[in-house]
């Protein structure tokens, strides 16, 4: 299988600050990532198939079988660097890829999104943690941690 390096731009995480302590990582969830790429495969290739049925096309069965090759490969060959995108809570702030750093203080809202969390910033900024095991979980945690209230459901 083929493995991804890092982009040197993007394949570093934040600096610790001195006496910064880690509290937790979020690290993707391998099954998680293979279900999200399944369902895209089941959608694109159902909708590929409608299209070629709705074409008139003599062999509409390409549509979902090219989408489940396309999709497959893509995901095989993503999957280093995505499995590679760990989160770190700290005392002071949350690290995430690519040297992103969001103080606890200016983390207004994280919220699941199917099987990521959304981190919204005071400023607007977003952030996606993307394939967490747990986005429910893990969106409370941040929120506790950041002295907001958690919402529930």
């Amino acid at each position: 299988m083929a493995r991804i390096e890092p982009d040197p731009i993007m394949g570093h995480p934040a600096e610790l600050a001195p006496g910064e302590k880690i509290v937790t990582e979020f690290r993707p969830d391998r099954q998680v990532y293979w279900r999200a790429h399944l369902i895209m495969a089941v959608i694109f290739g159902t909708l590929s198939g409608l299209v070629l049925v709705w074409l008139h096309n003599p062999y509409p069965v390409v549509g979902p079988v090219g989408a489940v090759i396309a999709i497959a490969a893509r995901a095989a060959f993503v999957q280093s660097e995505a499995m590679a995108e760990v989160w770190r809570l700290t005392d002071r702030r949350l690290l995430g890829p690519g040297g992103r750093a969001i103080p606890l203080a200016q983390l207004q809202t994280a919220k699941p999104f199917l099987g990521a969390v959304q981190i919204t910033t005071a400023t607007g900024d977003r952030h996606l943690m993307k394939y967490q095991a747990d986005p429910p979980a893990v969106a409370f945690l941040l929120m506790t941690a950041a002295g907001r209230k958690p919402r529930h459901g």
